[in-house]
């Protein structure tokens, strides 16, 4: 599957600090210790809706992560899937009476402009469930090998507890897994499994619904083993950072990581399991389900600068559940003709100290906002009082759109 075009990263002077980053599965803000490939795995879209702001939000935040790595020094090698076969989409190409593979075709392109426009640097690969149902099918296989699959009528599941490490990337207690697997798309009632919390792998194939023909028989993947057979096939493991929501941390990412460590017969899958807060609207978390969206495509067509929409989400720190408000996107859009204005005077104040700074704050656990708040002041100082550094302004430019990914040209 194709990604988005990249834009040039400009280079600034120096080198950038290392990044500690908050651990899901430690509770603490750790180091990262990559080596020089820096990786990075960050579950994608599924694609039956465009995109909404918890998506922007989400990819505007690794984005991040990928700057301050490349500033330290680090190539980066990130991958991101797109589940293009799912329940929900093939439950929308129903509602709509449309072809599924349409849907997910035009949503995925329509990701691919909103990503491109809010200045996201691309996935080296960008993966497909269908083009990776082979590899899935392969890796069952090897869980089969390993007696850590079993059938349940036609269909296969995973027997989380083959991982004596289950349950140790979100340290839930039993009681609370079962109730989250369920409302998350588990089926912990199911008769004829193990346990409660034993997830699928491989369905058969259902009437009207698209299957695949694999060393398996006929049918497609569950979801927890696409990102998985992905993440292993493209990157290896461990993974500097799995990434995502803090809506996959449980079930996906915790079962993902104990499919990985039962297939690798080693641990950790990962080294940091990186989770974004959630971003709501009208009194609710932002969903496709409930409908409550705010669009980045739709606020791009009624005009609003993508750079205005990326500033709005970096006002809030990428941990942080927040609520989306008109209120907010006026203050970014205030704030991107401040820092367009300083940026084009003749000359400002020095850019050493604000580069440091800036470097300081985004390298301790990602803090955008108060980074932000830095730029600010050098730019209300350039427009209140200029500056005798000629180069400033430019180099300020610079910085914003290497590090924060916020052009200002």
């Amino acid at each position: 599957m194709e990604s988005w075009k990249g834009l040039p990263i400009p280079v600034v002077p120096g080198e950038g600090r290392p990044l500690r980053l908050f651990d899901t599965a430690t509770g603490e803000i750790r180091p990262t210790a990559p080596g020089k490939t820096a990786t990075i795995y960050v579950c994608g879209i599924t694609p039956y809706d465009a995109t909404h702001m918890g998506h922007a939000a989400t990819y505007v935040a690794f984005d991040i992560l990928q700057r301050i790595w490349r500033d330290g020094g680090h190539d980066v090698k990130y991958v991101q899937n797109v589940t293009d076969i799912d329940d929900p989409l093939l439950e929308r190409a129903v509602a709509l009476g449309q072809d599924w593979r349409a849907i997910a075709e035009r949503e995925t392109e329509v990701f691919r402009a909103d990503m491109y426009a809010l200045g996201v640097i691309p996935p080296a690969d960008y993966i497909g469930a269908v083009e990776a149902i082979p590899s899935v099918a392969d890796h069952v296989s090897r869980l089969q090998e390993l007696g850590a699959v079993y059938p349940v009528d036609d269909d296969l599941y995973f027997s989380v507890h083959a991982d004596r490490r289950f349950g140790s990337v979100t340290k839930l207690d039993e009681a609370q897994m079962i109730e989250i697997f369920a409302e998350r798309g588990g089926d912990p009632g199911r008769p004829g499994k193990r346990h409660p919390l034993d997830c699928l792998v491989w369905q058969a194939a259902r009437p009207g619904e698209p299957a695949w023909d694999t060393r398996l028989g006929h049918g497609r993947p569950g979801w927890h083993i696409e990102c998985v057979a992905i993440a292993l096939d493209y990157l290896g493991m461990p993974i500097d950072v799995q990434g995502g929501g803090s809506d996959l941390a449980f079930p996906h990412h915790e079962m993902g990581a104990s499919e990985a460590q039962v297939l690798n017969e080693t641990w950790p899958y990962a080294r940091h399991y990186v989770h974004t807060g959630m971003v709501g609207w009208q009194g609710h978390k932002m969903s496709k389900s409930r409908g409550n969206l705010v669009l980045v495509s739709r606020l791009r067509r009624d005009g609003v600068d993508p750079m205005a929409i990326r500033l709005a989400l970096l006002a809030n720190h990428y941990r942080s559940d927040w609520a989306w408000n008109p209120q907010g996107l006026s203050g970014a859009i205030d704030r991107l003709a401040l820092w367009r204005t300083a940026t084009a005077a003749p000359a400002g104040p020095s850019a050493d100290a604000l580069l440091a700074r800036v470097r300081e704050l985004l390298s301790d656990d990602m803090q955008t906002p108060t980074a932000m708040a830095v730029v600010d002041r050098w730019a209300m100082e350039t427009t209140a009082n200029g500056g005798s550094d000629k180069a400033a302004p430019s180099q300020v430019a610079s910085i914003c759109d290497a590090l924060l990914g916020v052009r200002l040209a």
